[in-house]
């Protein structure tokens, strides 16, 4: 067995017997009553189910042959020279799928299997994570059921063909900004009507207790992998930084997690800021250009878009993934006790910095994965010449490549 594989055998699943519902102030479990046993189901379960050797096996088996785990350390030699430090790119990118979704949909499909619900329902913005729970379910005969705003479909349509191609009913929802919030809350609608055959399988680290801390129990083998693989290439040593994106915060906590007692290592997300903060049109929560507010939505507390009456804002993002009001009740904790910082870039930032790897290492990212690059870009003066940053490539750009192109189309008119 690889020895990576083994090492996160190891450690994958010590935080599932202390199933902490907040993280500080941020957390909790705020739903309908009629969805209490299903969440307590869960609670439950999850410890005895993943201690189980069956389940572990079965688990590090795919994640392995199936998933293509571990996923590589990649060293942008271009792009280094081009900045001025060393850029290693972590390339989830190359996971099956095309992104870093599938750890967290594979761990809770089989839990839910495992829990007998044959039928998933999920949640989708960019449609990576619904490509994900589409496949997990084909391979392990779940029904399943997406649910995506119209906003996404539009601009998401090859993803929602391959969903369709897998097996899925996907849903299209009309309802509010059309966009992953509206999504959410109609899986949610579904969930509470079909609790005892259904399971609801988030996609992001948030939503109501014990959602945060499962996402990123299922997505911290992106952090493992990372620090073992730098670890063996420089021993003994650290990264400078870590940096990731961040809209709900699972591909970014996944990279984070095993990092967090490091204080040497900066852990930085980044946000999208749309057209700009004054616009109106943006995603940010956290970034030092805004003032956070925190509350409820969809049952969790934690930093999120509202205004002074306490209704949600409309948000905006040409990333779909990043395109969301709240941001997971972990990073609230690590922004607040200052351990991760939080910087934002535009859409045309990230356009620049997708087109940048492209350019320099012949990678084409995905749009959530550009804001990395573009806040990389962005912070490059507050690196010097010999630091090693990792930043993580969550997802490749195929899903995107349709909609850049309409809007250089619209660009050239």
């Amino acid at each position: 067995m690889n020895s990576q594989l083994d090492t996160m055998d190891e450690t994958f699943y010590a935080n599932f017997s202390d199933m902490a519902s907040y993280y500080g102030a941020y957390g909790g479990c705020f739903v309908p009553e009629t969805l209490m046993p299903a969440i307590e189901g869960i609670v439950n379960q999850i410890d005895e189910i993943t201690r189980d050797e069956g389940f572990r096996s079965e688990l590090r088996g795919l994640l392995e042959e199936y998933v293509g785990r571990p996923t590589p350390l990649t060293y942008a030699k271009n792009l280094s020279q081009e900045l001025g430090f060393e850029i290693w790119l972590k390339r989830e990118d190359l996971a099956h799928t095309g992104a870093h979704k599938i750890n967290n949909a594979l761990g809770q499909a089989l839990l839910a299997k495992r829990m007998g619900k044959r039928r998933i329902i999920a949640e989708t913005g960019a449609g990576q994570h619904g490509v994900a729970t589409a496949t997990v379910c084909a391979l392990l005969g779940l029904d399943c059921t997406i649910y995506m705003g119209a906003v996404d479909v539009a601009r998401q349509q090859l993803n929602v063909f391959r969903m369709e191609m897998l097996g899925a009913t996907v849903v299209e929802v009309d309802n509010g900004t059309k966009t992953l919030k509206d999504a959410i809350n109609e899986a949610i609608r579904d969930w509470v009507t079909h609790v005892d055959d259904t399971y609801y399988l988030l996609g992001s680290a948030l939503g109501p207790h014990p959602y945060p801390v499962v996402v990123r129990e299922f997505q911290k083998v992106i952090g493992i992998e990372a620090k073992q693989a730098f670890q063996s290439k420089f021993p003994g040593e650290l990264p400078t930084a870590v940096v990731a994106c961040v809209g709900g915060g699972s591909n970014a906590i996944g990279l984070f997690h095993t990092f967090i007692h490091d204080p040497s290592v900066r852990l930085i997300g980044i946000e999208a800021e749309g057209d700009g903060i004054q616009s109106g049109r943006h995603s940010v929560r956290l970034a030092s250009s805004v003032d956070p507010k925190a509350g409820v939505l969809q049952g969790c507390y934690s930093f999120l878009m509202q205004n002074s009456d306490g209704q949600v804002e409309e948000t905006h993002s040409i990333a779909p993934g990043l395109d969301y009001a709240m941001v997971g009740p972990e990073h609230a904790q690590l922004w607040q006790q200052k351990r991760a910082e939080y910087h934002s870039v535009k859409d045309e930032e990230a356009l620049e910095g997708l087109k940048l790897l492209t350019r320099t290492e012949g990678i084409i990212p995905a749009l959530e994965s550009a804001h990395a690059i573009a806040g990389l870009v962005k912070l490059k003066d507050t690196f010097l010449q010999g630091d090693r940053v990792i930043v993580n490539i969550s997802g490749r750009g195929d899903k995107d490549m349709m909609a850049i192109f309409e809007r250089s189309k619209k660009k050239d008119k």
